[in-house]
């Protein structure tokens, strides 16, 4: 069974031509947290959602898969 995905992350960062380095360094976060969410192995709280949505401004709700 494939690996079920949550968030959108690594596809944002791609589609405003961010890295992984960037969004770590804008959240002041370690760059091996936030390649966790990028591959989908952890998920951000939502509380860092938030921020990292105000880091690429986008909507929180362009971070997560839709259900619909």
């Amino acid at each position: 069974m494939d690996k079920p995905f949550y968030n959108r992350i690594k596809a944002v960062l791609a589609e405003k031509g961010k890295t992984n380095n960037w969004l770590a360094d804008e959240l002041d976060m370690n760059t091996n947290t936030v390649s966790k969410w990028c591959r989908n192995d952890m998920q951000p709280r939502v509380e860092t959602l938030f921020q990292i949505a105000k880091a690429l401004d986008v909507d929180v709700r362009e971070l997560l898969v839709s259900t619909k």
